[in-house]
C-alpha cells in the first residue's frame, strides 16, 4: 500500500505539461462554454438508437446547453486591427463596454488596450463564436460566462466587479470558421460489399467483416416498398422478424437514382426485401468513423495473438465515434462503465484526449445531480476513476481545474446516500450493476461498490489539491482513508482468505465473488499476503463464479497479470478472444460463452439476436498487452516518470510501442534481448534474468532476486543482453 501511495504523491508533484501550454497564440477555432458543445452533441448521437424502426433514447436524466454565452478577451493592440465574426445563434459586440450598433460581420478594432466582449444566444445548438484577425482569435484562453451579472446605475454606467463566475472557453477542432459546430459529422469513405446472393425479390448482401455506416442502393428506381433487414451475423439479417434493426423505404422514382439511406447502422449482412416494381443495379456502403490514428503497436511470435490484437483494434475503433460508445449496434450510447475500459485502452492505441474529455463531460452532464451517471452506482465511480486516470496518462491540470466544481456536486451526491455505518446501498432510482451474471445477489452493502467508492475519493483527494481546495483534499484523504478500513473490518473474511460479496442487515454474507477482490489487487489494497491469498482462493478457484463477459474478464485478466501470472493470461486471451476468432468473428463480442453453439452465441436480454456483436470492451487485449506484456506504465503524470517492465508470459519476441502525449516509449523483448526507447520523461526498466544482464555504456543495477533494473534517459536507445526467466 505504500508503493499506492508513493504514486499518488508523484502524481500531485507533477503534470503541468499540455495544460499549462494552451494558450499560446494558435489558429482561430469556434469556441463554446465548456462542456456544452459535449452535452449537445451526446444528446443528438445518442438519440439516434432505434430498434426496429421504433425511437429508442436514453433513459437517464437529459441535460442541455446553456442558451446565452458571453465571451471575453483583452487585448493590447500595437496597430488597428480588423476582425471576422462568425457566431451560432444571434449575438452582440462591445467593445470596453460600449455596445456597437448592428450585427457586424467585420469590426476595426482600434490599436491600444481593448476588451471584446461578445454575447452569442441560441436555443436549438450551442451559441459559439468564431473570431479571425491578424492577432486577435477566438481559442480557448477565452472567458466565458453564462451570467454576467452586471448592474447598471442611475449614470447609466455598467458595473466594474460582478459576482461572475468565469471560465476558459472550450473547442475541438472546428478552425473553417464556415463549418459550425452543429454542422459537424464523422467522415465517410465508400466500401464495396464482398458477394451478394440475389432471389426475385431479395438480395442478402454481405460486406465480409462488421462495419458501420449508411447502405447505397445504386440506380434505384420503380414503384413501391423495400426493407432492410440488417445484421451483425446472416442469421440475424435473414431473421426478419427478429433482427434488431431495420428500414422501410417507400420508393417513387421515375428514373434510376444512387439513393443513400439517411441512418447509421451496424452490420456486416443486409438483406434486401423489395416489390416486384422496384429495381436497382448494385449495393454499397459509405463507413463512417472518427479520424483517429493507431500509436500504438503490438506484434509477436504468436500469430494468433497478433490476430487478436488486429480484432481488438479494429472493434476500439468501430466504436469510437464522436464518444467512446458501447456498441454500435444495439445501445450507441455512452454508459460509463463501459467508457472507463475504452479510456484505458485508448491510451494504448490512440491516446485521442479530446476523446476523453469529450465522453466524461458529456457522462457528467450538469448540476443539480438527481441521480447516478447511467442511474448506475458503480458507473458514478467509473466516472471519477476515469478522471484520476486521465489526469495520470495525460497531465492535463486544467481539464480537473475547470470541472472540479462538477466533481464536487457529484461526490456530494454520493456522500448524500450513505446510511448509518458509512456505506453505499442501492436505494430507490439506483442500478447497482456489476456485472452480467446470473444470481448475482445485489443487495445490501456490496464489497464492490464501496471499493469503487474508496477509489473514487482518492481520485477526490487529487483534483481537490490540483484545484487549489486544500481543505476538501484533506477531507477526501481521510475519508477514503475510513472507508479502506471498512472494506477489511467488515468484508475481510479470514477463514475464506479474500473479501465476502456483500453485507446484509449488518451481517457479513458467505458468499466470494471475483469483483472486489481482483479490484483490490491492482488497486493495491491488499498487502503481499492478502494478495497471495486472493490470487490462490479467489482468481484461481474455479469454485467461485467464473466471470462471462469481455467487460469483467479484462479486470480479471489484469488482476492476474499484476500478479505474474501473464503465461496463464496469454492462454487465457487465445481461448477466449481466440474462441471468438474461430467462431468466425470479425470484431469481439458484448458477451462469449464457449458452451454454447450456433445461434446461441447471438441472443442476450432475452431477444434472439439481442447480443452487440461489436462491443468496446470486447477490445480489453489492447490495453492488457501494452500495460503487462511490453510493460509499460506511467508512474507521474504525464509519463514524467514511468516504468518498463516487459514480461513475455511464453512468447519468444514481442515489439511494440505506446503512446504518450510527447511521443512513443518502443519496446522490444526476446528471450535474449531487450530493447527500449522513450522520446519522453525518465524511465525505468525492469527485467529478471537468469544471468548477468549486459548493456555496454549504461549502468545496470542488481535489485537481488535475480531483479534488474536500469535507468532510461529520453531520447536514447538501450539494448540489454540476458537470459529470460
Amino acid at each position: 500500500m505504500q508503493r499506492n501511495k508513493f504514486i499518488f504523491s508523484l502524481i500531485l508533484l507533477t503534470g503541468l505539461l499540455a495544460s499549462d501550454m494552451l494558450f499560446a497564440q494558435g489558429k482561430a477555432t469556434w469556441i463554446w462554454y465548456p462542456g456544452d458543445y459535449e452535452i449537445w452533441l451526446g444528446n443528438n448521437m445518442q438519440n439516434r438508437r432505434t430498434e426496429r424502426g421504433s425511437f429508442l433514447p436514453p433513459f437517464w436524466k437529459y441535460d442541455s446547453h446553456f442558451i446565452m454565452v458571453d465571451y471575453s478577451k483583452e487585448f493590447d493592440l500595437k496597430e488597428p486591427e480588423e476582425i471576422e465574426i462568425y457566431t451560432e445563434g444571434d449575438y452582440n459586440v462591445k467593445i470596453n463596454s460600449n455596445l456597437i450598433h448592428g450585427t457586424p460581420k467585420k469590426l476595426l478594432i482600434p490599436a491600444g488596450k481593448q476588451k471584446l466582449n461578445f454575447k452569442v444566444y441560441a436555443q436549438d445548438r450551442v451559441p459559439a463564436l468564431f473570431v479571425k484577425g491578424k492577432t486577435i482569435v477566438s481559442d480557448a484562453s477565452w472567458k466565458v460566462t453564462n451570467e454576467d451579472k452586471e448592474w447598471i446605475d442611475e449614470s447609466g454606467k455598467v458595473s466594474d466587479v460582478s459576482g461572475t463566475k468565469y471560465l476558459l472557453a472550450g473547442s475541438w477542432n472546428f478552425e473553417n470558421p464556415l463549418s459550425p459546430p452543429s454542422k459537424f459529422k464523422l467522415p465517410t469513405e465508400p466500401q464495396a460489399a464482398v458477394s451478394v446472393i440475389k432471389t426475385e425479390n431479395s438480395w442478402l448482401v454481405d460486406f465480409g467483416k462488421e462495419t458501420f455506416g449508411f447502405v447505397k442502393l445504386h440506380g434505384l428506381k420503380g414503384k413501391g416498398k423495400a426493407t432492410l433487414y440488417y445484421g451483425e451475423s446472416k442469421e440475424e439479417a435473414l431473421g426478419i422478424k427478429t433482427c434488431e434493426t431495420l428500414d422501410d423505404l417507400e420508393i417513387n422514382n421515375a428514373t434510376a437514382k444512387d439513393t443513400t439511406l439517411t441512418g447509421s447502422r451496424a452490420f456486416r449482412f443486409v438483406n434486401i426485401h423489395f416489390d416486384a416494381g422496384i429495381n436497382f443495379e448494385s449495393v454499397s456502403m459509405l463507413y463512417e468513423f472518427l479520424p483517429v490514428a493507431d500509436r500504438g503497436a503490438f506484434k509477436s511470435s504468436d500469430e494468433q495473438l497478433n490476430k487478436i490484437w488486429e480484432v481488438s483494434k479494429y472493434t476500439l475503433h468501430l466504436n469510437t465515434r464522436e464518444f467512446f460508445i458501447d456498441g454500435i449496434k444495439r445501445d450507441r450510447w455512452i454508459w460509463s462503465g463501459d467508457a472507463y475500459q475504452s479510456y484505458l485502452m485508448n491510451y494504448y492505441l490512440l491516446f485521442d484526449s479530446p476523446s476523453v474529455t469529450r465522453t466524461l463531460l458529456a457522462n457528467r452532464g450538469k448540476d443539480p445531480v438527481t441521480s447516478h451517471v447511467n442511474t448506475i452506482m458503480d458507473y458514478t465511480f467509473y466516472w471519477f476513476m476515469g478522471i484520476y486516470d486521465y489526469y495520470l496518462y495525460s497531465g492535463d491540470k486544467l481539464f480537473i481545474q475547470q470541472f472540479y466544481p462538477r466533481m464536487q456536486s457529484l461526490m456530494d451526491f454520493c456522500l448524500s446516500r450513505r446510511n448509518k455505518d458509512g456505506l453505499l446501498e442501492g436505494q430507490t432510482g439506483d442500478w447497482v450493476f456489476i456485472d452480467w451474471a446470473d444470481g448475482l445477489s445485489k443487495k445490501g452493502e456490496v464489497s464492490f461498490e464501496q471499493l469503487l467508492f474508496c477509489r473514487s475519493l482518492e481520485a477526490m483527494a487529487l483534483c481537490a489539491n490540483i484545484a487549489g481546495d486544500k481543505e476538501s483534499a484533506v477531507k477526501y484523504t481521510d475519508l477514503a482513508k475510513d472507508l479502506k478500513a471498512k472494506l477489511f473490518s467488515i468484508y475481510w473474511n479470514e477463514d475464506k482468505s479474500a473479501l465476502v460479496h456483500s453485507r446484509v442487515d449488518g451481517v457479513q454474507t458467505e458468499n466470494v465473488t471475483r469483483y472486489a477482490n481482483m479490484f483490490g489487487i491492482f488497486f493495491d489494497y491488499f498487502n503481499e499476503a492478502q494478495k497471495q491469498a486472493v490470487k490462490k482462493n479467489v482468481l484461481l478457484n474455479d469454485k467461485v463464479q467464473k466471470i462471462t463477459t469481455p467487460y469483467m474478464r479484462f479486470y480479471e485478466l489484469e488482476a492476474l497479470c499484476a500478479m505474474g501470472e501473464q503465461a496463464l493470461v496469454l492462454k487465457e486471451m487465445k481461448e477466449y478472444w481466440g474462441g471468438m476468432l474461430n467462431l468466425g468473428a470479425t470484431s469481439f463480442w458484448e458477451k462469449y460463452d464457449p458452451n454454447e453453439s450456433g445461434a446461441q452465441h447471438y441472443a442476450m436480454y432475452g431477444r434472439e439476436f439481442g447480443k452487440s456483436l461489436c462491443h468496446a470492451w470486447g477490445a480489453s487485449p489492447i490495453y492488457l498487452l501494452g500495460k503487462y506484456y511490453l510493460g509499460v506504465k506511467p508512474t507521474s503524470a504525464a509519463y514524467a516518470a514511468y516504468s518498463i517492465e516487459p514480461v513475455l508470459g511464453g512468447l519468444q519476441w514481442m515489439e511494440g510501442k505506446v503512446p504518450t502525449g510527447d511521443g512513443d516509449i518502443s519496446v522490444y523483448c526476446s528471450t535474449k534481448e531487450i530493447r527500449v526507447k522513450g522520446d519522453t520523461g525518465t524511465g525505468t526498466l525492469r527485467f529478471k534474468s537468469k544471468t548477468k544482464p549486459v548493456s555496454k555504456g549504461n549502468m545496470v543495477r542488481d535489485l537481488g532476486n535475480d531483479m534488474f533494473e536500469m535507468t532510461v534517459e529520453k531520447g536514447k536507445e538501450y539494448v540489454v543482453k540476458y537470459s529470460a526467466k
